[in-house]
Protein backbone atom coordinates (compact mmCIF):
# COMPACT_ATOMS: atom_id res chain seq x y z
CA UNK A 1 0.00 0.00 0.00
CA UNK A 2 1.50 3.41 -1.13
CA UNK A 3 1.60 5.85 1.48
CA UNK A 4 1.33 9.34 1.04
CA UNK A 5 3.62 11.56 3.06
CA UNK A 6 3.61 15.65 3.86
CA UNK A 7 6.72 17.91 3.77
CA UNK A 8 7.27 17.76 7.93
CA UNK A 9 6.40 13.61 7.68
CA UNK A 10 9.11 13.56 4.68
CA UNK A 11 11.75 15.19 6.73
CA UNK A 12 11.01 13.18 9.77
CA UNK A 13 11.32 9.91 7.40
CA UNK A 14 14.67 10.75 6.00
CA UNK A 15 16.54 12.85 8.55
CA UNK A 16 16.59 15.91 5.89
CA UNK A 17 15.24 19.35 6.79
CA UNK A 18 12.57 20.99 5.19
CA UNK A 19 14.17 23.31 3.80
CA UNK A 20 17.10 21.26 2.51
CA UNK A 21 13.39 19.14 0.59
CA UNK A 22 12.38 22.01 -0.69
CA UNK A 23 15.63 23.61 -2.25
CA UNK A 24 16.58 19.55 -3.61
CA UNK A 25 12.71 19.69 -5.43
CA UNK A 26 13.70 23.29 -6.62
CA UNK A 27 17.16 22.07 -8.62
CA UNK A 28 15.29 18.84 -9.69
CA UNK A 29 16.81 16.74 -7.63
CA UNK A 30 13.35 15.88 -6.33
CA UNK A 31 10.46 15.71 -8.57
CA UNK A 32 8.12 18.34 -8.26
CA UNK A 33 5.80 17.59 -5.36
CA UNK A 34 2.08 16.37 -6.09
CA UNK A 35 -0.01 19.03 -4.21
CA UNK A 36 -3.26 18.34 -2.06
CA UNK A 37 -6.54 20.20 -2.52
CA UNK A 38 -5.17 22.28 0.16
CA UNK A 39 -2.04 23.19 -1.65
CA UNK A 40 0.46 21.13 0.87
CA UNK A 41 3.05 19.11 -0.89
CA UNK A 42 2.39 15.48 -1.02
CA UNK A 43 5.24 12.89 -1.14
CA UNK A 44 5.39 9.07 -1.88
CA UNK A 45 7.20 6.08 -0.50
CA UNK A 46 9.56 6.48 -3.98
CA UNK A 47 10.24 10.19 -3.08
CA UNK A 48 11.48 9.13 0.19
CA UNK A 49 13.51 6.39 -1.27
CA UNK A 50 15.00 8.73 -3.39
CA UNK A 51 15.80 11.50 -0.93
CA UNK A 52 17.27 8.87 1.56
CA UNK A 53 19.59 8.14 -1.48
CA UNK A 54 20.10 11.91 -1.92
CA UNK A 55 20.97 12.13 2.09
CA UNK A 56 23.34 8.85 1.44
CA UNK A 57 25.15 10.39 -1.13
CA UNK A 58 25.66 13.98 0.73
CA UNK A 59 26.69 12.17 3.54
CA UNK A 60 29.41 10.45 1.12
CA UNK A 61 30.50 13.93 0.03
CA UNK A 62 29.20 13.83 -3.28
CA UNK A 63 27.90 17.52 -4.61
CA UNK A 64 24.62 18.12 -6.01
CA UNK A 65 26.45 18.07 -9.57
CA UNK A 66 27.34 14.55 -9.06
CA UNK A 67 24.17 13.52 -7.37
CA UNK A 68 22.49 14.70 -10.32
CA UNK A 69 23.87 13.05 -12.46
CA UNK A 70 23.72 10.00 -11.01
CA UNK A 71 20.50 10.26 -10.67
CA UNK A 72 19.56 11.64 -14.14
CA UNK A 73 21.71 8.33 -15.33
CA UNK A 74 19.37 5.88 -12.46
CA UNK A 75 16.70 7.69 -13.86
CA UNK A 76 17.24 6.71 -17.78
CA UNK A 77 18.41 3.69 -16.78
CA UNK A 78 21.71 4.28 -18.33
CA UNK A 79 24.14 3.19 -15.81
CA UNK A 80 25.86 -0.08 -15.31
CA UNK A 81 27.32 -1.44 -12.27
CA UNK A 82 30.79 -0.82 -14.08
CA UNK A 83 30.11 2.63 -14.64
CA UNK A 84 29.00 2.89 -10.86
CA UNK A 85 32.10 1.74 -9.66
CA UNK A 86 34.17 3.99 -11.87
CA UNK A 87 32.16 6.80 -10.50
CA UNK A 88 33.03 5.82 -7.06
CA UNK A 89 36.71 5.06 -7.57
CA UNK A 90 36.46 8.79 -9.19
CA UNK A 91 35.32 9.90 -6.20
CA UNK A 92 37.53 8.04 -3.71
CA UNK A 93 40.81 9.70 -5.62
CA UNK A 94 39.10 12.90 -4.99
CA UNK A 95 38.19 12.03 -1.47
CA UNK A 96 42.01 11.14 -1.10
CA UNK A 97 43.33 14.21 -2.10
CA UNK A 98 40.91 15.89 0.32
CA UNK A 99 42.01 13.94 3.23
CA UNK A 100 45.70 14.89 2.18
CA UNK A 101 44.73 18.32 1.95
CA UNK A 102 43.24 18.45 5.60
CA UNK A 103 46.42 16.50 7.26
CA UNK A 104 48.42 19.00 5.83
CA UNK A 105 46.07 21.73 7.44
CA UNK A 106 46.09 19.99 10.43
CA UNK A 107 50.43 19.95 10.85
CA UNK A 108 50.48 23.34 9.83
CA UNK A 109 47.64 24.29 12.22
CA UNK A 110 49.45 22.10 15.35
CA UNK A 111 52.60 23.44 14.58
CA UNK A 112 51.20 27.24 14.86
CA UNK A 113 49.45 26.72 18.21
CA UNK A 114 52.75 25.06 19.50
CA UNK A 115 54.17 28.19 18.99
CA UNK A 116 51.60 29.95 20.90
CA UNK A 117 51.94 30.99 24.45
CA UNK A 118 48.95 31.32 25.36
CA UNK A 119 49.33 34.41 27.43
CA UNK A 120 46.79 37.16 28.11
CA UNK A 121 48.47 40.04 25.84
CA UNK A 122 46.93 40.51 22.41
CA UNK A 123 49.81 39.53 20.56
CA UNK A 124 50.00 35.73 19.44
CA UNK A 125 52.00 34.14 17.89
CA UNK A 126 48.79 32.57 16.00
CA UNK A 127 48.14 35.70 14.19
CA UNK A 128 51.57 36.52 13.14
CA UNK A 129 52.54 33.23 11.65
CA UNK A 130 49.05 34.03 9.77
CA UNK A 131 50.24 37.60 8.41
CA UNK A 132 53.41 36.19 7.20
Amino acid sequence: MAHIFLIGQLATQTEVNIETIRYYEKIGLLPKAQRSAGGNRQYSDDDVKRLRFIRRCRQLDFNINEISALLAMLDNQQLTCNEIYDFTQNHLKSIAVKISSLKKMQKNLTTMAKKCNRGQSPDCAIIDILFD
